[in-house]
């Protein structure tokens, strides 16, 4: 079915419901820049930024955010906790439907949750589903499937059980992995099940077109509960990789917007700020950026070369004079401004003088074998983007001062990340943007059971029994101290080198209405419209 032929049916769908003042009103299209090509439009096999932010206009779970992105209701209108905060119990909206009329009941989410944690799906974000009942044993094949935590007792209720009170969970519950999955679509065309056409969705959108390396194309679900409120009838999303040809369309108003960490080029936004000003933005969020060392095998098995790298990163100089977007130098992985947390772990050398940090580099070094006339040498991953590939130039100096050769290896984000992923590599950029606010979503990376999102394989078993610990801990402040604990162990440990605390840079024009700058850096386009 053609896309004119869709937005034709979808047009008389929402004139019967009142939504639209005539069929031949014009549809509002909002044109949006989304960094690079999604991987997958599946839920339970996304793992991006680049796929949430289109899946998350398709598709909502239990909870959902608001445009500041705080936790509100979502296909769940209400919920509650045992006293021992073990069993959540979600109670759905009554009437709820998927995009192509059929009901949706609670079994939907029972069969995406098992379906995200069955090991044949080989979801690569299932660990993040961890903290349901047997979620660990049923991905790892050792529990069948139906002994998940998760039932349905009726079609409006969801019951949630799990291994350790989990405070975070109904932030956990808006999360992409955690969405429901449309069994009848899944069992009718199997895998083919997320191709247009065949796909059924939940949420405000449903998809009707995906040129590769193109774009996207969603229109508005006319059985969304809360259509009526929703006022942008389509949205087209670009595969942009580099930031100044996202700017260049953008000034020539080919998108609208150019949403995501690197929405606008570093090196252009003094102009813009005198040329275009409101329309680049540039705030904090809650993001790190660090240096994954693969300590699966040499050279990074050895703490004393993982410190000396990490000693010879001046992260003032990267933030400051290199990248020059305000982000913040890290000497933490965690971000400041994050909920539950009192944010106290720290690098033992974050007051020492570059000299100093150079000086015990090399000591390290000849500890452990090096010299000028042997010096460390090993490939770097990192992605191509204008302000990566200035970082790590920068990077690279420095560790030379140190006498480490860094060789710069550059690859497409999703090419980098499947070999971050995969562990096919020996140091590589890594970067992690927040799943839900709270310490747990930062920390659980290096926890030694989290999988592929581990990249570097670190393990600590004193790391993981304070993570337990914590999991277990039902006062906050209690809770806090044992992460923070947690997180010195790493900082210790070297398991990673923090570089910063990042901020997302936006292109958004002034017609664009219903944005909020939020620390999560997620923007639904529900709660936009747009006033050319």
């Amino acid at each position: 079915m053609s896309p004119k032929v869709l937005y034709i049916a979808w047009a008389i769908a929402m004139n019967a419901l009142g939504s639209v003042p005539a069929l031949a009103a014009e549809p509002m299209v909002f044109h949006r820049g989304n960094l690079t090509e999604p991987d997958t439009l599946d839920p339970s096999q996304a793992t991006t930024t680049i796929e949430n932010n289109i899946v998350g206009d398709m598709f909502m779970g239990l909870t959902t955010e608001d445009v500041n992105s705080h936790v509100i209701p979502g296909m769940a209108e209400s919920w509650s906790t045992s006293p021992d905060g073990l069993v959540w119990t979600f109670k759905l909206r009554a009437g709820l439907k998927w995009s192509d009329g059929a009901p949706l009941k609670a079994g939907n989410f029972v069969f995406g949750l098992r379906r995200l944690l069955d090991p044949k799906t080989a979801a690569r974000y299932a660990s993040l589903a961890y903290v349901i009942k047997n979620a660990d044993a049923v991905n790892t094949g050792k529990l069948p499937v139906e002994q998940l935590g998760v039932r349905a007792p009726d079609d409006l209720t969801v019951e949630i059980t799990l291994d350790a009170p989990t405070p975070f969970l109904a932030g956990l519950m808006k999360h992409y992995i955690v969405y429901p999955i449309p069994e009848h679509a899944v069992r009718k065309f199997g895998a083919d099940w997320v191709k247009p056409g065949n796909m059924v969705s939940n949420g405000p959108y449903m998809l009707v077109e995906w040129k590769a390396h193109d774009h996207v194309k969603v229109i508005k679900n006319p059985h969304f509960f809360d259509a009526k409120n929703v006022r942008i009838d389509e949205v087209i999303y670009y595969p942009i990789d580099d930031e100044n040809v996202a700017l260049t369309r953008f000034r020539a108003r080919d998108i609208d917007a150019n949403l995501g960490t690197r929405g606008a080029p570093t090196q252009q936004l003094a102009w813009m700020d005198a040329n275009m000003p409101g329309e680049a933005r540039v705030v904090p969020m809650l993001s790190s950026s660090y240096m994954a060392l693969n300590t699966r095998r040499p050279p990074f098995n050895d703490k004393r070369l993982r410190r000396a790298v990490s000693l010879c990163i001046d992260r003032e100089i990267l933030a400051q004079k290199v990248v020059k977007d305000k982000r913040v130098a890290a000497y933490a992985f965690v971000p400041p401004g994050i909920a539950n947390y009192n944010n106290t772990a720290k690098h033992d050398f974050a007051g020492w003088s570059m000299d100093q940090r150079r000086q015990e580099a090399r000591r390290l070094l000849a500890d452990a074998g090096y010299s000028e006339k042997k010096p460390l040498t090993y490939e770097y991953l990192y992605n191509v983007s204008v302000d990566q590939r200035r970082a790590t130039v920068a990077e690279s100096a420095m560790l030379k001062d140190c006498g480490i050769i860094a060789r710069p290896v550059a690859n497409e984000l999703k090419v980098h990340y499947s070999l971050m992923q995969q562990g096919d590599f020996t140091a590589g950029w890594g970067g992690w943007v927040g799943d839900y606010n709270d310490p747990q979503n930062f920390l659980y990376l290096l926890d030694s059971r989290s999988g592929a999102f581990n990249y570097g394989a670190y393990n600590n078993p004193e790391y993981d029994r304070l993570m337990d610990e914590a999991k277990v801990t039902l006062d906050l402040a209690q809770r806090a101290v044992l992460l923070g604990r947690a997180e010195q162990i790493a900082l210790d440990d070297v398991a990673i080198v923090t570089l910063d605390f990042s901020t997302s840079k936006e292109l958004l024009a002034p017609y664009v209405k219903g944005f909020a700058d939020n620390i999560e850096d997620i923007h639904r386009t529900r709660w936009m419209w747009l006033e050319r």
